[in-house]
């Protein structure tokens, strides 16, 4: 019986039926070849092309069992990875997902018998982390991506580096504000007394202006005023011998007064970090510090000499230790702090460029004093990042 001609009902019916999915027990993964019912099977298994594949089979049978196993293993994990992520999902749904394709590989052909046999195998070969629940065993894929792990790497690196910051930031302030506390301890209680005057007598003032001049009238009043603004400011006068005590508006002035100061700490510490990573600060003949990684641990934390600045941000620089040259970047350098006495060189600001002399070093607030070598003028407060150590310091001539 012959094909049914194209158009007609039997080929549309045909059609309708090919399409989905049908029986697994009818279908043949050595033949890929899918049979409508129970004697097509039979029909499809006594045939040559089929004899012809169990006889490859027979040969082989674990290699095309580790194909199988293999193509089903990196179907659904692929699945799991774009349809889930990394989300926990219950693995018979994403089976079912699987399944869906009519040229899918069928569990029955591949090394595992159920499914849970391959969720638990999953799990010992760390490809996802796996638990079971009252509703079935669930699954989470574990991305191990080389892109990923990196980006999480450097991710992980910029929230450290961020929360080192903070750190010392608040350390800074909570200084600041012990210090403070330890001051106001020192100052003597403010005490408030009632309004008194000397004498009972009321506060009496002439103005005789039908007989006596202008002038005298108004030396009169003058001299009345004075004498009741004497008496007014002798009865506001806080005795000496009674010690002050802080009232509650004294104690907001300086809980304000303290916020003040933190904050004005905060608004430099955020200028000294946005000159630092901003501004191009790199100069010759100054003492830097190596604190990238990518170079590999023999030039980590080593110190060099600045050489030359190519383009303002980048540097080309020699090892103390070697005669090894490098080109950096400024945010791969970081200053050196030398022993008082000793000479630096100025990284920001008006004096970029010029030397100086480390006279004293402020550790609460990361800032020391400089002081010019040409004009001996002193400069306080400049933060570590706006200074290094000066390498002409040492007698050696730089090429």
């Amino acid at each position: 019986m012959g094909k049914a001609e194209k158009g007609t009902p039997k080929y549309l019916a045909n059609k309708m039926k090919a399409k989905g999915l049908q029986k697994l027990r009818w279908y043949c993964q050595m033949c890929e070849k899918q049979c409508r019912d129970e004697n097509g099977f039979k029909c499809h298994t006594m045939s040559e092309s089929h004899q012809r594949q169990l006889l490859l089979f027979a040969d082989n049978p674990d290699k095309y069992l580790d194909t199988f196993s293999e193509e089903f293993f990196t179907d659904y994990l692929s699945l799991l990875k774009r349809r889930f992520g990394t989300k926990r999902v219950q693995a018979n749904n994403v089976y079912q997902e699987y399944i869906q394709d009519r040229n899918h590989i069928h569990m029955n052909a591949t090394q595992w018998e159920t499914l849970t046999d391959f969720v638990k195998w999953l799990g010992r070969e760390s490809h996802c982390i796996v638990d079971e629940t009252e509703k079935g065993w669930y699954v989470t894929y574990i991305d191990k991506d080389p892109e990923t792990l990196l980006r999480q790497e450097k991710l992980a690196k910029k929230e450290k580096h961020e929360l080192d910051a903070e750190e010392r930031r608040q350390a800074f302030i909570d200084r600041q504000v012990e210090l403070g506390r330890e001051r106001a301890k020192d100052l003597p209680e403010a005490v408030f007394t009632d309004l008194k005057r000397d004498g009972e007598d009321p506060i009496k003032v002439n103005l005789l202006l039908h007989t006596a001049p202008k002038t005298v009238a108004t030396t009169s009043v003058l001299a009345s005023l004075s004498k009741s603004k004497s008496t007014f400011e002798g009865s506001f006068k806080k005795p000496k011998d009674v010690p002050k005590k802080r009232s509650a508006l004294g104690e907001i002035m300086e809980e304000e007064k303290r916020q003040k100061l933190a904050k004005l700490i905060e608004s430099k510490e955020n200028e000294a970090l946005a000159v630092k990573n901003d501004a191009p600060w790199v100069v010759k003949d100054a003492i830097v510090k190596i604190i990238t990684k990518t170079l590999g641990s023999a030039y980590y934390k080593e110190k060099a000499v600045v050489l030359s600045v190519v383009d303002d941000y980048v540097a080309k620089v020699k090892l103390l230790n070697g005669n090894t040259k490098l080109k950096l970047d400024q945010t791969h350098l970081e200053t050196v702090i030398p022993s008082v006495g000793r000479l630096v060189v100025l990284l920001a600001g008006e004096h970029k460029g010029d030397t100086a002399e480390l006279r004293s070093l402020q550790v609460d607030s990361y800032s020391a004093t400089l002081k010019l070598r040409d004009s001996n003028k002193l400069l306080l407060g400049i933060p570590y990042e706006q200074f290094t150590k000066l390498y002409n310091q040492e007698g050696v001539v730089t090429n």
